[in-house]
């Protein structure tokens, strides 16, 4: 096949080439197809030569451990059902993946674009090192997902979830949640020295260990420096369990306690996230730029910024009745 194509080659050139050149030619053109083809022979060792490639190649570029972790879970299940090497895997192979994987369980939209969003980055990955000439990826479309709602607290509740605090520590917990929007993640991170108590902020370190400075208001500095006062114990974290040895508090143990306090107020759907989405909501709706607000919540991209901000309604009656009614 090799030998039927430079052959061809140097047909479609022989008026313009001489002889010399035909010879370099066919030298350059036998060397570099003989990789081409090498490559594409069905080689176990290749396939599980590129995947350590691109985890090692995302990991220089400051993914986090989760992160790389779920990139590598994801694409290895996409290489093991569809059973052929990278340069082999045609657009085809991939809808035929992501269908069946979309039918074999129930698997929303939005999980669905996230495999085809990492499938879509290791495969660009593969074209921009020359290891493919053309990312299959390319002709499958976002997935359409269906935009809801999401919920926020409104004033009241995050004042009965106050009241209703049993100790200190899980109201300054709430307090510190709804008056920065950090993570989770984030607020399990924090020491006591990383809070500037005299400027009401403090040093969190977000995704990719991107660094950034938040703020909070007095009552969370009140409600902090009370909860730090009662500690008895030396551990530098801020928030630690309850029990000895007042280990540092995890994010399931937040999510726990969130919950515990949801039930028994009987409200829907009690998590840390749905703090940060709520300031997000509460900033833009008093004006503030969205610029600031993306800042704010140490978002990359200002889409994500605007995907967590949930416009109150009543302020697009009020402008409607300003601006056109």
């Amino acid at each position: 096949m090799i030998n039927q194509l430079i052959s061809d080659v140097l047909r479609d050139l022989d008026s313009i080439l001489s002889e010399d050149q035909k010879k370099a030619l066919t030298q350059s053109l036998t060397k570099q197809l003989s990789k081409l083809n090498a490559f594409n022979q069905p080689n176990e060792n290749v396939k599980q030569h590129m995947l350590p490639l691109f985890i090692a190649a995302k990991r220089v570029e400051g993914c986090s451990e989760k992160s790389l972790r779920y990139y590598e879970s994801t694409i290895r299940n996409m290489l093991d059902s569809i059973e052929k090497v990278e340069c082999q895997i045609t657009t085809e192979d991939l809808r035929d993946y992501l269908d069946a994987y979309q039918r074999r369980g129930t698997v929303s939209k939005v999980t669905l674009d996230n495999v085809r969003r990492i499938l879509s980055s290791f495969f660009a990955w593969l074209e921009d090192e020359d290891y493919i000439v053309k990312s299959p990826v390319r002709r499958i479309h976002k997935v359409k997902t269906g935009k809801t709602v999401k919920e926020t607290y409104s004033d009241e509740s995050l004042e009965l979830m106050r009241d209703h605090c049993e100790t200190t520590r899980d109201l300054a917990m709430i307090d510190i949640l709804a008056s920065t929007g950090i993570r989770v993640g984030e607020l399990v991170k924090l020491n006591r020295n990383d809070i500037d108590f005299e400027n009401r902020e403090c040093i969190v370190f977000g995704k990719g260990n991107k660094e950034r400075k938040v703020y909070f208001d007095a009552r969370t500095k009140i409600h902090l420096q009370r909860y730090l006062s009662e500690r008895t114990d030396d551990n530098e974290a801020l928030f630690v369990s309850l029990l000895q040895p007042f280990s540092r508090l995890q994010i399931s143990g937040v999510e726990i306690r969130l919950r515990k306090i949801g039930r028994e107020l009987n409200f829907h759907k009690v998590h840390p996230h749905k703090f940060r989405r709520t300031l997000a909501t509460m900033a833009i709706d008093k004006g503030m730029p969205i610029e600031q607000v993306q800042q704010l919540l140490g978002h990359q991209s200002i889409d994500t910024t605007l995907q967590y901000a949930m416009v109150n309604q009543n302020n697009v009656k009020e402008s409607h009745r300003k601006f056109i009614g």
